[in-house]
């Protein structure tokens, strides 16, 4: 028997509360993530035979801190022996407390304590979001690799390290006080951001979207803007998330297929959201201290707000990349202001942006950069260089979805020439 998907998402929710509260008893998240993944294999095991237990959270909390539990016991076995060994070599060993402290706070949301504890002070910012995205967004290394743009084998080897520094700093993993919150916040919010761009297009897989992490990104997001209600750039980027993930329902066909921004059904967006996002991106512009979240925000309420693809005001989009350009060396905005520029300048305005971006490493083999020039020769009439780019670009992506949406592009200009020819 195996967990049905609604157990499934039951677990991949629950994961990081347990790990928060373990890690809060316990203080070594390496070794609470451990006990905690031992945990989920164990209810993956246990629940198909027994069922889902009226508390799922008390379960695995319980299997998780026995793990735990064990681990300790080793650990102080293991001083103890080493203490002995150094008694005898005239060395002083301080024995380790056999006292557990008590679990408190249970009922908080420690989804958003384990947040903003694994932005450690004593991690780079890059290896905090890794470690973060690891522990409370639940991406595989895959995934992370894939959104920081380098290898899988090297993501990997920096959240090992993550860990062990954090392991080696003494310094307590622990809810922060409100001063160290804000010195973390940038960090907090560069996780959420990953955590719902791969919610709402999925990297990897036969998804085009995963509504479970979309969906805890803005959960959480919003949990952070109640925090800190008066930050313009947490409010920046909840609204980005509302106004984008109000398309979600059209983004897809009958049969999981990806339907392009200019294709969507747009009386099939979510209305209440799009109003929530713009009011909260006007009140966060209209405050001053503008910052890229707020950017975004504002270029996806341009998009919200075109009753017709052709009804964009591309103008006030490129504007507003080329503010976001300023503040950001993201290659990603770079790709996007060059899109801009191709629905104002046309094509070869594009195409030579995007042209320049072949010297960036962080895009080197990118599918994305191979898609917007196959999109943009296509525009231009350059139907022969647009398949090549679009088979490029299929090739190169690991979402099914989208690697289907390319290759059917470029079947589709093949059909087209020849019907011409």
């Amino acid at each position: 028997m195996t967990l049905d998907v609604r157990a499934e998402h039951l677990l991949r929710d629950l994961a990081p509360q347990v790990l928060g509260i373990v890690c809060r008893r316990f203080g070594d998240f390496a070794a609470s993530e451990d006990a905690v993944q031992e945990a989920l294999i164990a209810a993956a095991l246990a629940w198909p035979r027994d069922g889902v237990p009226d508390s799922p959270r008390a379960w695995l909390i319980q299997v998780a801190q026995r793990r735990m539990t064990d681990h300790v016991r080793s650990e102080i076995a293991r001083r103890n022996r080493e203490g002995a060994h150094a008694a005898e070599t005239d060395f002083v060993v301080e024995p380790a407390s056999q006292d557990l402290p008590e679990i408190r706070g249970i009922d908080q949301d420690d989804s958003l304590l384990l947040l903003f504890m694994c932005c450690h002070p004593a991690l780079t910012s890059a290896s905090a979001i890794a470690l973060t995205l690891r522990a409370v967004g639940g991406l595989t290394t895959a995934e992370i690799a894939n959104a920081f743009l380098v290898p899988e084998a090297t993501m990997a080897q920096r959240i090992s390290r993550a860990k062990q520094t954090i392991k080696n700093s003494g310094v307590a993993f622990e809810m922060p006080g409100e001063r160290e919150r804000v010195e973390r916040l940038a960090s907090v919010l560069h996780v959420l951001y990953l955590i719902f761009n791969e919610g709402y297009a999925s990297s990897i897989g036969p998804d085009l979207q995963r509504s479970d992490l979309a969906n805890e990104a803005i959960r959480l997001t919003r949990a952070v803007h109640s925090l800190l209600p008066k930050d313009n750039e947490v409010a920046g980027l909840l609204a980005l998330m509302l106004l984008t993930d109000a398309r979600r329902p059209a983004r897809s066909g009958p049969d999981g297929e990806l339907i392009p921004l200019a294709q969507q059904d747009r009386t099939l967006w979510d209305r209440q959201l799009i109003a929530e996002g713009i009011a909260l991106v006007s009140a966060a512009l209209s405050r001053g201290s503008v910052g890229p979240y707020q950017l975004q925000a504002a270029i996806a309420a341009v998009h919200d707000e075109a009753a017709r693809h052709e009804d964009t005001d591309w103008a006030q989009i490129l504007a507003l990349y080329s503010l976001l350009m300023r503040m950001s060396d993201n290659p990603m905005v770079a790709l996007s202001h060059a899109i801009a520029t191709a629905m104002v300048a046309g094509p070869p305005a594009g195409l030579d942006l995007v042209a320049a971006l072949d010297k960036d490493e962080r895009l080197a083999g990118h599918y994305r950069l191979d898609a917007v020039r196959a999109h943009l020769h296509e525009m231009a009439g350059n139907h022969e260089a647009a398949i090549e780019h679009f088979l490029a670009a299929a090739a190169r992506t690991a979402s099914i979805p989208e690697r289907n949406y390319l290759s059917a592009q470029a079947a589709r200009l093949t059909a087209v020439d020849k019907r011409e020819g």
